[in-house]
């Protein structure tokens, strides 16, 4: 592997009382804050998810979803949250086809789905947490209120969103307050923001899902939209138990559908046939298995899986020893498969952020939240400061009869994911990364740096990356197989994946994208904590 541009490397941060490994500085900082004042690792995580709503707003909000896997050491508990939202009620296939579209509009209020975040942060502080959410939100609300200095890469994410933002009036007034993006340096405050914050903080969901929700629906009536307010009220987050599958002896647990979780767990059982430990990393073999496999569990996710209230996901098949067995028949080892094709079934009657947490008392959270595509659909409610995401636009496909076309009530598709790890039966990790279609790729690949490469954490997250595009996306679901490869990797291995068949194209040495967070307990009960140079991140401890 040669080094060609080498980025700054933090290294392994340790601790033992807590860690946290955010994108963000500030919200990791808030976390450890709320750590060392005696909070738990899901109290942390909602300071953290908050600050990250003001420090990376293109990415989470309050308008956006969010998934978790989480390990509750109190009563050796995993769960699973779904904080998804759905479609508007009055939403349909023949809505959209009847206007002349093909595809999903991606911005502006018909690519907007009910917000899931806000219910699933009430959820999570309810049932773990110790702090009110009042007091894990007050360094967001003061970042509101009072004004946050613009960071090089806030003010970059904002100029670069000014087109779409500045479709929508209430947009332009939130983001675009002078005509133009916050500078760098320049103090920026949300007061429409932070007044919504202050009320769902003093009164959590019911105050989000009714007071604000009507202002955001009156929004959307005045605006074109298709909201109504009974969806609102309908809204529920759902706490499960997590899907598993076993990796080289690591119990690996993921979020289910509609969360693309499922891909990450198929993809592990599929190369728990090969030895890639001795084929070596960055070798011709070891990409070549990763990449054909990866081509499988996509094509699998798109033609049966959907939202579980609509229609039947077989996860028990997929996720199945024997069905991975019958899949990797359809690996050709010396030739890439540039059209794969879902496996037969037994017939039957972005843009996010994620980041970790783990406290001293042996709770962790490994947590996604996003608004899907930056800014997600560049629609600010009203007079709520939430941005919209653009799920609904992002998600869902006109196709009928597809297992995820668009459906009144529906909840699309997500590629938001993250993974918690066990290893003997005790909690070992927790990790994760935005990126769209590029999550469960990246996701795989850092635990194959683990488990198959024997990578420590920052090591881990800091390896060269590839990405097989396109992922599942309807907007870019047509578009011809590329591998697409960091220059850190040997150059004789990508011309020999070339002779077997990949289309290779080059990114930078370190232009895969994503901002990794890692964070494993040792044997000993210490933290180790891996955060991605690529996003500018950090694993702070206590």
């Amino acid at each position: 592997m040669t080094e060609k541009q080498q980025l700054p490397s933090a290294g392994v941060r340790y601790a033992s009382n807590g860690m946290v490994a955010s994108a963000s500085a500030r919200a990791a900082a808030a976390g450890v804050h709320v750590l060392k004042q005696g909070g738990n690792a899901f109290d942390a995580a909602i300071a953290v998810a908050g600050v990250e709503w003001l420090t990376m707003p293109a990415s989470c909000g309050l308008g956006g979803d969010m998934f978790a896997v989480l390990y509750e050491a109190r009563n050796d508990r995993i769960a699973a949250i779904n904080g998804s939202g759905v479609a508007a009620l009055q939403a349909s296939r023949d809505y959209f086809v009847n206007q002349g579209l093909d595809k999903m509009p991606l911005d502006g209020w018909h690519a907007a789905a009910v917000p899931g975040a806000p219910h699933a942060y009430a959820t999570l502080n309810a049932q773990f947490g110790t702090m009110p959410l009042g007091e894990l939100l007050s360094p967001v609300m003061t970042y509101a209120e009072e004004g946050i200095v613009a960071s090089n890469r806030m003010s970059g994410a904002i100029s670069g969103a000014s087109k779409k933002l500045g479709k929508f009036p209430d947009s332009v007034a939130a983001y675009l307050p002078n005509g133009c993006a916050p500078r760098p340096g320049d103090r920026w405050a949300m007061p429409d923001l932070a007044q919504t914050i202050r009320a769902f903080a003093e009164g959590g969901s019911d105050v989000f899902y009714g007071d604000i929700a009507d202002e955001i629906v009156r929004a959307s009536q005045e605006g074109g939209g298709l909201f109504g307010k009974e969806e609102f009220v309908q809204h529920r987050t759902d706490v499960y138990e997590p899907l598993h599958t076993c990796y080289r002896g690591v119990d690996v647990y993921e979020t289910a559908p509609p969360s693309q979780g499922l891909m990450v767990l198929e993809w592990l059982n599929l190369l728990e046939g090969y030895d890639l430990q001795s084929e070596g990393f960055g070798s011709v073999e070891a990409m070549h298995l990763m990449v054909e496999a990866k081509k499988l569990a996509f094509a699998d996710r798109l033609r049966y899986c959907g939202d579980p209230r609509f229609i039947e996901n077989p996860l028990a098949e997929l996720l199945s020893s024997e069905y991975a067995e019958m899949r990797r028949k359809a690996i050709d080892l010396g030739r890439a498969n540039n059209e794969p094709l879902a496996g037969d079934l037994p017939e039957k009657g972005g843009d996010t952020s994620y980041f970790a947490v783990a406290d001293g008392e042996g709770n962790a959270i490994s947590l996604i939240h996003s608004l899907s595509a930056g800014f997600g659909s560049g629609v600010v409610a009203g007079k709520t400061g939430v941005v919209l995401n653009n799920r609904a636009g992002r998600g869902f496909t006109l196709e009928e009869g597809h297992p995820n076309v668009i459906a009144g009530g529906k909840k699309t598709m997500h590629t938001l994911n993250c993974y918690l790890l066990c290893k003997e039966g005790r909690f070992w990790g927790v990790g994760g990364t935005p990126g769209g279609d590029r999550q469960v790729q990246w996701n795989v690949q850092t635990i194959s740096n683990l488990l198959d490469f024997g990578m420590d954490v920052q090591e881990a997250v800091e390896a060269p990356r590839w990405v097989s595009w396109p992922g599942t996306d309807p907007a870019a679901i047509e578009t011809p197989l590329e591998l697409r490869v960091e220059r850190r990797f040997e150059q004789e291995v990508i011309a020999e994946l070339e002779e077997r068949g990949h289309r290779v194209s080059w990114m930078e040495d370190w232009g895969a994208g994503g901002a990794v967070q890692l964070i494993l307990r040792d044997e000993h009960g210490t933290l180790c904590g891996g955060s991605d140079p690529r996003a500018g991140g950090v694993a702070l401890g206590c």
